[in-house]
């Protein structure tokens, strides 16, 4: 196992990155929707995140059906900052599969 660089992020719009060490996790462009809630309240589901790592997968009752989703923590601190949508098993909600939760409130405005 080698050493893991974090990459950075560059745009001329706002980058997202983890509220304790300040790592590079998602582009503002790359939100696709606001209407999300997390643990810590406000979430948003993104499209493209770097910079996390990705736990097993679980089975989890969400208030929008049953899912499979991996827990995504930030590479540099550790912190959890969100989840990744592995699976839906209600054709409706499909279109969350290999996309990404960010909690708003574990996060900070790099730019």
């Amino acid at each position: 196992m080698g050493l893991t660089y974090n990459h950075y992020l560059e745009s001329d719009n706002k980058i997202y990155g983890c509220k304790l060490c300040k790592t590079h996790l998602a582009l503002h462009d790359d939100i696709i929707s606001r209407n999300f809630r997390g643990q810590h309240g406000r979430a948003y589901l993104f499209d493209c995140v770097i910079n996390v790592n990705e736990s097993e997968p679980t089975e989890r009752n969400m208030t929008t059906g049953r899912h499979i989703v991996r827990d995504i923590t930030c590479r540099q601190c550790k912190e959890t900052v969100g989840w990744k949508y592995d699976k839906a098993y209600e054709q409706h909600e499909k279109y969350k599969e290999g996309k990404f939760i960010l909690e708003a409130e574990l996060l900070c405005q790099v730019k």
